[in-house]
């Protein structure tokens, strides 16, 4: 079956959070969280090294909307439940249908971090990849540095299935990084 077939919930609960895919106008939103965050952002994220003006955070948000939709790449949108308010993005990605296997990625608001809001929606999405879109195989890549990002799949059992040395240039393009590959399988 092709994957733009596929049927499947766009949205999902867990204690305490919202969890949905992108929905045009939600750019405003995200814009004022990557505002926020800025800072500790770009240390990591690649799309973090500057600025985005709201236009283009609204593009960016519209875009991985249409790809939801046609199952390129399932970016999913946190949101606090009692307050509806934005606090982070993940999302399953580089997926291949025909396994299926996921990677889940994320980034999270930091006026909402050291709450386990990010462990929670981590989670949350792993149970929606095995049992949504019957995955046989979810997988966290982080760099080996960003202990934060490292703590989440380790807290929530993915085993670590390797390190790959000097996989990957930083961010800032100036030194090589290593790449930590956490699992779980069904």
């Amino acid at each position: 079956m092709q994957p733009i077939l596929i049927d499947f919930p766009s949205a999902f609960e867990t204690e305490r959070l919202q969890i949905r895919m992108p929905l045009p106008g939600d750019g405003d939103a995200v814009h004022k969280a990557l505002e926020a965050s800025h800072e500790e952002l770009k240390r990591w994220m690649p799309f973090a090294q500057r600025r985005q003006s709201l236009e283009e955070t609204e593009s960016n948000v519209r875009e991985a909307h249409a790809k939801f939709l046609t199952r390129e790449d399932l970016r999913l949108h946190i949101f606090e439940k009692g307050s509806g308010k934005f606090i982070g993005s993940s999302g399953l990605h580089r997926m291949n249908w025909e396994i299926p296997k996921f990677e889940i990625g994320y980034w999270l608001d930091s006026r909402y971090s050291r709450k386990g809001y990010m462990s929670e929606a981590v989670e949350g999405i792993t149970t929606f990849a095995f049992e949504e879109l019957k995955a046989r195989r979810v997988e966290i890549r982080c760099d080996a540095a960003n202990k934060a990002s490292r703590k989440i799949p380790e807290r929530l059992g993915f085993e670590l299935e390797g390190i790959l040395r000097h996989d990957d240039l930083s961010v800032a393009g100036d030194e090589l990084r290593d790449t930590c590959i956490y699992a779980k399988v069904r």
